[in-house]
């Protein structure tokens, strides 16, 4: 009897309720009792309804102060981005003029500034989600960067587009307002043409369908946007977003649209003047001449290059560009590996020919910017292994050193072939 007595003196929360000594913390309230992982549910629950910003008047973090002009936006792309000097040009302006339409009161002459999405066209490895990421640094305003490659059209196996808007929203810590004036990256946008210049006749759910459903986020429209991701049901409770503010900056390799653009450059080249016109096309960046009608016979409907105003391009990486993004920017590989070794407290330091060996390996690859990782990799793996256990302060990695490891990589993938 008297243990039941005790059980009923114990204080129990309101919501769930467990005991005072089943729970860490139980706060008491005029007629009743919270534990400490309901306040926290109650919590979550109230900041993905928006609620929680809108009384506090959103989100300090997403309030302009000083709106970068388009000089030190590119500044600072530089000093992390080597060359591309046409993409930073446009992505400056672009994301100067979203700044300013934000601050744009409705004036009485009924001048509206509408925003011009971007399309960046460039083969792997050249920078893109690079600028992407960089950009992100540098932005007084909500930004996500989104893979196109997991989308299909709504009640297929996959994510509606609407997720884009989801994740734009955590970022925003669900501030629907500053969501509203946020910069959405899609990345691989070039996965989701269509795979004939004809429409379908079969449903493309992973192609055309998901171009379609884009059409709306692109343009602008108030969109229903389940609050945590995932799938849509009726009885969900929807946050509306207005994606009319929105800037969406599109990023794709278009691999084999070279082949497109050397078509429509033939068929230019006819006629009197047809022995001139041919010297003067650079083939090999034929990149450089890319129209919205190349990126139609690649895959891409009408409507969605047509809310896409603004197509720029990423240069193929030479030689000397591959070399200065080795050494040259702020978190450049090998800096990074440099910095891994500091860590242990040994100095690393490398021949200036490693550098040569390096960026000559790199370009018989053919990946761009991102096979300088592979193959420094590939160079310091039994270093970073063996270093750190012996007692030394100083690491030098000669070309002899070099050449070394790599024809040991080399064989090591072909004896596993």
């Amino acid at each position: 009897m008297p243990e039941r007595k005790n059980n009923k003196t114990k204080k129990t929360c309101s919501f769930c309720g467990r005991t005072e000594d089943q729970v860490n913390l139980l706060i008491t309230g005029l007629n009743g009792y919270i534990c400490d992982d309901c306040a926290v549910q109650a919590y979550d629950i109230i900041k993905t309804t928006g609620l929680l910003n809108q009384e506090k008047g959103g989100d300090d973090r997403f309030h302009l102060k000083e709106v970068p002009k388009p000089h030190e936006i590119k500044d600072y792309l530089d000093q992390y981005v080597i060359g591309q000097d046409e993409a930073k040009r446009y992505l400056a302006v672009s994301v100067y003029n979203h700044y300013k339409r934000l601050q744009q009161n409705v004036s009485d002459d009924g001048v509206e500034i509408e925003k011009s999405n971007i399309i960046m066209v460039g083969s792997t490895g050249t920078g893109k989600t690079l600028l992407a990421r960089t950009i992100a640094k540098l932005l007084d305003v909500p930004f996500t960067i989104v893979d196109a490659t997991v989308f299909t059209e709504a009640g297929y196996v996959g994510e509606d587009v609407e997720s884009i808007l989801s994740r734009l929203l955590q970022v925003a810590d669900y501030d629907v307002k500053a969501a509203e004036r946020g910069i959405v990256f899609i990345d691989e946008v070039d996965k989701i043409a269509r795979k004939s210049d004809n429409p379908s006749i079969t449903r493309d759910v992973s192609g055309e369908g998901v171009q379609q459903s884009l059409l709306k986020l692109l343009e602008g429209s108030m969109v229903n946007v389940p609050p945590k991701g995932g799938r849509k049901h009726p009885d969900q409770d929807y946050v509306h977003v207005d994606t009319k503010n929105i800037l969406f900056i599109c990023g794709g390799a278009f691999d084999g649209i070279e082949r497109k653009i050397a078509q429509r450059l033939n068929t230019h080249v006819v006629g009197y003047n047809s022995v001139q016109n041919v010297r003067k096309i650079d083939k090999k960046d034929l990149m450089k001449y890319i129209l919205p009608q190349d990126l139609k016979s690649f895959g891409l409907i009408p409507e969605i290059i047509g809310r896409l105003p603004v197509l720029t391009y990423l240069n193929p990486l030479d030689r000397d560009a591959l070399r200065s993004i080795l050494i040259e920017p702020k978190n450049s590989i090998i800096k990074q590996y440099v910095k891994l070794f500091e860590m242990d407290g040994i100095e690393l330091t490398f021949d200036e020919d490693v550098f040569d060996l390096i960026v000559d390996k790199a370009m018989e690859y053919k990946l761009g910017a991102r096979g300088l990782r592979s193959i420094v990799e590939s160079v310091m793996m039994d270093a970073m292994f063996d270093v750190p256990s012996e007692k030394i302060k100083r690491f030098n990695v000669t070309l002899e050193y070099a050449k070394k490891q790599l024809d040991k990589a080399h064989l090591q993938k072909l004896g596993t072939e």
